[in-house]
Formats: C-alpha cells, sequence, structure tokens
C-alpha cells in the first residue's frame, strides 16, 4: 500500500490512543503523549513548522522520526542481531531442467507424417502412462522413393513365388533327393517371407509412438498430418514433483567444499539437493546437478534461477532476513537500525547471499543492533 495512504490511516488511529510498536521491548511509556517534532529547521525567520506526532519525519541528521502507533500500523518489526562465524557462499547462475531419472524424450525414428493416437493428438499437461500410444507416425517419401519401394516389393514378391514352387516340387521328390535341399529351400522361403513383411510394413504401415515414462507431457507443438524429420523432438514428458536445477560452476573443487545449496526463483526460495558435478567443461564452466526438494515448487522447466551455495569456508558477519535490504540514497543497499523506540538511522551495507531467504552482512552492523526485517521499503518512501 502506497505510504501516503498508510500515513492517512494511521493519523485517525493515533487521535484515539496510542499504540504499543514492535522489537519485543517494553513500551510502558508509550501512553504519553508524543510531542510533535519540527519537520525542519526554519528559513529567513520564518516559524518552525510542526506536523502531528503520527507522521514520520526526516530529522537533520538523515535519520527517521516514526511514531509508536504509525510503526504498528505499516508493520515494522525489527531483529537483534548477532556478529558470528557464518558460512561463505557463492552464486552461481542456473537453470530448471526436467529430473534425468524421471523425465523423456518421444523422437522420430524416421521421417514421416503424424497422426493422432488413440486418445487424439496428445497436447502439453496431458497426463500419460509409460508405454501409453500418444499417436503414430507413418513414414512419406518422394514420389520416386515410394516407386522404389513398390518395386522392391514386387520383386521381393516374384521371389517369393518361384522359392514356394521349388519347395513344392522338391517335396514331391522326397525321398529322390537329399533332405537337405529341401531343408535349404524351405529356408530360403522363409527368408524371402520375411523381407517381404518388412518390406510391406514400411510402405503402408504407421509406427505407434509410445511414452517412455509416465509424467506429464510439458511440450508439444504437433498437428495431426505434420511431416517431421527423423530424430525431431515430438514430445517432452516430465514429473511435476521431481525437477532438478543444473548450474554452471566457473571455479573448479566447488562441489569438494559444498555444504548445502537453495535457489531463488521469480515463485520464491528453493530448497535444493546436491546430487553430482560433471568433470567436462561446458560454456567454460562446470555443469552442477541439483535436484529441487521443496514440494509443490511452482516453477517451469527452462526457467533461470540464481543458485546460492554454501560452502565449509567461514566469513564474520551477521545474518539477516533478506526483506531487510532496501535502497537509499542513489540506489545504494542498505538496512533500517532501531537507534532509540522512535529513531531509525539508514547503515549501508554489501550484503553477500548466505541462502534463498537471508543475506550475510559483514560490515555496517554492529553485535546487538536492531535491524528492521519487516517495512524497511516503508521507510526508504520516506523524504
Amino acid at each position: 500500500m502506497p505510504l501516503h495512504r498508510i500515513l492517512a490511516a494511521a493519523a485517525l488511529a493515533c487521535s484515539a490512543s496510542a499504540v504499543l510498536a514492535h522489537g519485543d521491548e517494553d513500551h510502558g511509556q508509550d501512553s504519553k503523549a508524543v510531542t510533535p517534532v519540527p519537520v525542519s529547521a526554519p528559513r529567513d525567520g520564518a516559524t518552525t513548522s510542526m506536523r502531528p506526532a503520527a507522521s514520520p519525519q526526516r530529522l537533520p541528521d538523515g535519520s527517521l522520526f516514526v511514531p509508536k502507533p504509525l510503526q504498528r500500523q505499516i508493520g515494522l518489526r525489527s531483529q537483534r542481531v548477532e556478529i558470528g562465524p557464518l558460512s561463505a557462499t557463492i552464486e552461481l547462475n542456473g537453470q530448471v531442467i526436467a529430473d534425468p531419472e524421471t523425465g523423456g524424450r518421444v523422437q522420430a525414428t524416421f521421417a514421416g507424417s503424424v497422426e493422432p493416437g488413440p486418445k487424439g493428438m496428445p497436447v502439453p499437461g496431458r497426463v500419460v502412462a509409460r508405454g501409453e500410444v500418444l499417436a503414430y507416425l507413418r513414414p512419406v517419401g518422394s514420389a520416386i522413393e515410394r516407386a522404389n519401394q513398390k518395386a522392391q516389393q514386387a520383386e521381393l514378391a516374384g521371389q517369393l513365388a518361384i522359392a514356394d514352387a521349388r519347395v513344392r516340387r522338391l517335396e514331391a521328390l522326397e525321398g529322390a533327393v537329399a533332405q537337405k535341399e529341401i531343408e535349404a529351400a524351405r529356408i530360403e522361403r522363409g527368408a524371402l517371407r520375411k523381407r517381404l513383411a518388412a518390406t510391406s510394413a514400411s510402405i503402408d504401415s504407421a509406427e505407434p509412438l509410445r511414452a517412455p515414462v509416465a509424467g506429464v507431457i510439458s511440450a508439444s507443438r504437433l498437428v495431426a498430418g505434420q511431416v517431421v524429420d527423423g530424430k525431431e523432438v515430438l514430445f517432452e514428458i516430465i514429473d511435476p514433483a521431481r525437477l532438478a536445477v543444473e548450474a554452471l560452476a566457473y571455479r573448479a573443487g566447488i562441489g569438494a567444499t559444498l555444504i548445502s545449496a537453495s535457489a531463488v526463483s521469480e515463485q520464491g526460495a528453493l530448497e535444493l539437493l546436491f546430487v553430482g558435478g560433471g568433470r567436462q567443461m561446458r560454456e567454460q564452466a562446470l555443469p552442477l546437478l541439483f535436484r529441487i526438494v521443496t514440494p509443490n515448487a511452482m516453477v517451469a522447466v527452462g526457467q533461470p534461477v540464481k543458485v546460492i551455495v554454501r560452502t565449509a569456508h567461514e566469513i564474520e558477519g551477521a545474518a539477516v532476513p533478506r526483506s531487510a535490504l532496501t535502497r537509499v540514497g542513489a540506489g545504494e543497499t542498505a538496512v533500517w537500525v532501531r537507534t532509540d523506540a522512535e529513531r531509525f538511522v539508514a547503515r549501508r551495507v554489501h550484503p553477500q547471499a548466505l541462502d534463498a531467504n537471508h543475506v550475510a552482512i559483514s560490515d555496517g552492523l554492529h553485535h546487538g543492533d536492531r535491524v528492521v526485517i519487516e517495512g524497511a521499503g516503508l521507510l526508504s518512501q520516506v523524504r
């Protein structure tokens, strides 16, 4: 909600009674009236302007005066920080992929025309079972290729007729001719039958396209009658409950010092489980594979994420929630520190990712400081 609307509501609420603020400290004195604070020093002999106690004010030293009732209205919360050893982290660029153990692809083994399966043409989002026929692929070729196939079929049919007649003739002379000659003729006839059947199938029949795994179709742009090339990917199948993240590490040995990992996406934080890392460079980096263990993670295959890897190395600093970070001045990163019950000071910091929800701050804070962890962005709007 915009700050000016919150201030208007707070002013009405404060006129009735003062309300206790946050921070877990004793506010027994809050029932006393708050003395108005000057907005700014008087200029050119003008009288000092006064604001109601319900309004936040920026003081001459750059700090903020925020009355207790207003703090409750805008939901300010602070947290005491402790300086101590923290795990050093490394940020990597990653991408959501299908889990190699549960995902699958259906590819065309030859150039052909796609025909609907028993349940129609598969569409993204459809649940399929392993071995289910998704569609059929009928071979296609030029007129010359089909004419050659027909000619080969006719030639094999003629050879089969001759071989069949030879077998019948030899069987009629059984006893007068060697048995092995009869067997050889039968074997030749059987081979010709198989060759003719295979040739006829390649000309007239369609090959079923079956799902290699159970899951949900994540990608398919096929329509009935579409002609595809050999090795073209026709369907991609994933298990939404089993997705993974692949990250690229530009420094060797990260996997050896890795303690845990998490990721930050547009939808929120993801908990990751390290599966393993490659030993061959790709795009001048080594690929690392993580499995998403956050239940019901609302992410899509191909979505970029920021992977945060915690290592065995340590740094000295304070761990604070990401919600404490805000922008002040010329876009500098800062946190708001409560120095008094109604006074707040912005501290410029250089945060380092600690996990998907927290950052480590090694400068700008002292042991015991109370950092605003909710409502920091609203404080930055006060001019």
